[in-house]
């Protein structure tokens, strides 16, 4: 092995202890700044996930969501349909929700990454709908922007698109003024499972 690899590799190591895990500071740091974002943070366990889904829906009245293609929870109460290219973008309004995972997100920033991959979904998907419900799992979260960068590199190198989420989409460029909803969902709900 290269210098410099044998380098990345032990800061991978060390940032992720040596079992592995992501250390429960970046978990807590990443939903306390999505938090600071104006996302709802909801901290569930894997069997709980369905459940903190349909119930999230049912509080913003969300009653249909197009998911990712390699999204699988089906919340109870809720009519998911799994999107598609045959989807065109403009009939994704009709969803009052999209539903993805993400390829990660970043502690220091509280970002969400969506890549364009089978969890993530096109871009689209999660730029239509009024509602984005983004499940990010523990072990995705990375300490920070350059961590993120670096674990990017197979889907920048693809060219799929990267989108970096950091909270409901909101502007204040009209009269200074925050106006949420203008280039994307105005609403964000981020499931993190450990």
């Amino acid at each position: 092995m290269s210098g410099a690899r044998e380098e990345v590799l032990a800061r991978i190591g060390a940032a992720l202890g040596q079992n592995g895990s992501v250390p429960v500071e970046s978990v807590d740091l990443f939903c306390g700044r999505a938090a600071d974002y104006l996302a709802t943070v909801h901290r569930v366990t894997e069997a709980e996930l369905d459940d903190a889904l349909a119930e999230a829906c049912a509080e913003r009245g969300t009653t249909s969501v197009a998911s990712s293609p390699g999204e699988a929870h089906r919340p109870p109460t809720v009519g998911i349909v799994a999107d598609s290219p045959d989807i065109p973008a403009a009939e994704l309004d009709r969803f009052d929700a999209a539903l993805t995972g993400c390829a990660l997100a970043i502690a220091e920033t509280g970002t969400i990454v969506l890549d364009g991959g089978p969890d993530s979904g096109r871009r689209a998907l999660t730029l239509v709908p009024d509602h984005h419900l983004c499940i990010v799992r523990a072990d995705q979260v990375v300490a920070s922007v350059p961590d993120a960068v670096r674990a990017l590199a197979a889907a920048a190198h693809e060219g799929r698109p990267v989108t970096f989420v950091s909270g409901p989409s909101a502007t204040s460029d009209i009269e200074l003024e925050r106006v949420e909803g203008v280039h994307g969902p105005r609403k964000l709900d981020i499931f993190v499972v450990s």
